[in-house]
């Protein structure tokens, strides 16, 4: 859900909300990708960016494992 909320963010653009993506994202490099390349890609979709596959249980712990992939 956060990755869906950081995508709509840098679709705007502006300030206000490369300040919010930057307050959560704290490396230059990635929030930049995310305004340069990821958002324009997304300009005309209204949200459901992502997937998310299950791929099973992990050996160790038993814990749920997913592979999140942008759409």
């Amino acid at each position: 859900s956060v990755a869906e909320k950081m995508i709509t963010l840098a679709k705007q653009n502006n300030l206000h909300s490369k300040r919010q993506v930057y307050s959560f994202i704290t490396k230059e490099a990635v929030a930049k990708k995310l305004f340069d390349e990821v958002a324009p890609k997304y300009a005309d979709t209204n949200g459901g960016y992502t997937r998310i596959v299950k791929i099973g249980q992990r050996k160790g712990d038993g814990a749920m494992e997913v592979v999140l992939e942008l759409v």
